[in-house]
């Protein structure tokens, strides 16, 4: 198959639109919620389903990328990455944790194949930004892709390989190639957070421009209705 090349651009991008919180008492706005009908899916439902962690930059951003795409059932924003036991979002968000703000991707290999989540992984982020995404710096927003077997790893290295090959990015890929350990999830607040959302200034500045450059190279990934 023919990998499509990637150009995906860092904007400079307002400074007052943040992932990171203002201060420790957070009180999100959950915008139109009462017009979102969210499926909570059972965990037996959910355990049908492979499942996939990756990490790059704020978790609102990558959990509705990876929503948009066929054969994946559910995503779900948390922690990983680090060693401290049930992390909170302050204290990731402020950097005092070694976690990463990461998603859990609950996917049908027979829709899906890890190859191509890994694909929407370097092709929704900058791969060459180390400890930053966007307006977002820390290393709480690293790149991370995690693999929980050694074919995982291997495909993982592999498509780097091809990456660099082929000149994709000007710059070396700095993700981290991590082996899996344990997942947090994230506060509920969190869940669904750009679709519950849409008026929030990080959303529309942020958000939602990442969300349309990754549609615009992988429009073939696409559940229909996300075009």
């Amino acid at each position: 198959m023919k990998i499509a090349t990637i150009t995906f651009l860092v904007s400079v991008l307002l400074a007052s639109a943040s992932c990171q919180p203002k201060n420790t008492s957070i009180k999100p706005v959950l915008a139109q919620q009462e017009a979102i009908e969210k499926i909570e899916l059972s965990s037996e439902v959910l355990q049908e389903y492979e499942t996939a962690y990756f990490a790059s930059g704020c978790f609102w951003c990558v959990e509705a990328i990876f929503e948009s795409v066929k054969g994946v059932k559910e995503v779900v924003s948390g922690y990983s990455g680090g060693t401290e036991k049930n992390p909170t979002y302050e204290q990731v968000a402020y950097g005092r944790t070694r976690h990463a703000e990461a998603v859990e991707v609950f996917y049908d290999p027979e829709v899906i194949s890890f190859t191509k989540l890994v694909q929407v992984f370097f092709g929704s982020h900058d791969p060459t930004s180390l400890n930053r995404q966007g307006p977002d710096s820390g290393a709480q927003y690293r790149s991370i892709a995690f693999y929980k077997n050694a074919a995982e790893k291997k495909i993982i290295t592999n498509y780097m390989t091809l990456l660099e090959s082929k000149g994709v990015y000007d710059r070396p890929i700095v993700t981290q190639v991590k082996e899996f350990d344990v997942f947090y999830k994230a506060e509920d607040y969190h869940q669904d957070f750009e679709k519950r959302n849409p008026n929030n200034s990080y959303i529309r500045n942020v958000s939602i421009p990442r969300y349309n450059r990754f549609k615009e190279n992988f429009k073939s990934y696409l559940k229909e209705g996300s075009h």
